[in-house]
């Protein structure tokens, strides 16, 4: 019998953290009842320009801010792209529900719809956060304030410095 608590995983590119991805994290915890979660960053993030991403050195430890405020939170780098290999060995996955789309569309799988069902079928209890526009058949959708919906990293990026996690903002 093992006494190993409930471990989730939340990948992502995290360029930059933003308050949506700590709010996220903390609902996912919550929901969960996560004894653990962590933030997985892939080496090359799958539909990701790695030319137009901060390094990934600097991401890593922008998240190793956010986990020094919340012992529950891990950082890990992983070589695996698709979130359904992320997702391996993990009790639940957490995502936005825009990636939620993603990790369905058959296209990433090589056009295979039953590649694309053996891997979602692989994936254990799946929490994902509401976004316009975007459905979360199939998993659980995690309850998140309606203004978090909008904040995106992109945006953050754009100069809008507000979004970003308080402990990964400069300055």
């Amino acid at each position: 019998m093992s006494t190993r608590g409930v471990r989730g995983v939340y990948p992502g590119s995290f360029d930059p953290p933003t308050i949506a991805h700590v709010a996220i994290a903390e609902a996912a915890a919550r929901a969960g009842a996560l004894e653990r979660l962590d933030l997985a960053v892939s080496r090359d993030a799958l539909g990701k320009d790695a030319g137009r991403q901060r390094p990934l050195a600097v991401r890593v430890e922008m998240l190793e801010r956010l986990r020094a405020t919340r012992p529950w939170l891990g950082v890990v780098v992983t070589d695996a792209q698709l979130v359904t290999d992320i997702a391996a060995g993990y009790d639940v996955v957490v995502m936005g529900a825009d990636k939620w789309a993603q990790v369905r569309d058959p296209a990433w799988y090589g056009g295979s719809v039953a590649a694309r069902d053996a891997a979602v079928a692989r994936l254990a209890r799946v929490l994902v956060a509401p976004r316009a526009g975007f459905d979360t058949d199939g998993a659980e959708t995690l309850a998140l304030p309606g203004h978090l919906a909008d904040v995106s990293s992109s945006a953050a990026r754009a100069g809008h410095d507000h979004l970003i996690a308080f402990e990964c903002r400069d300055g």
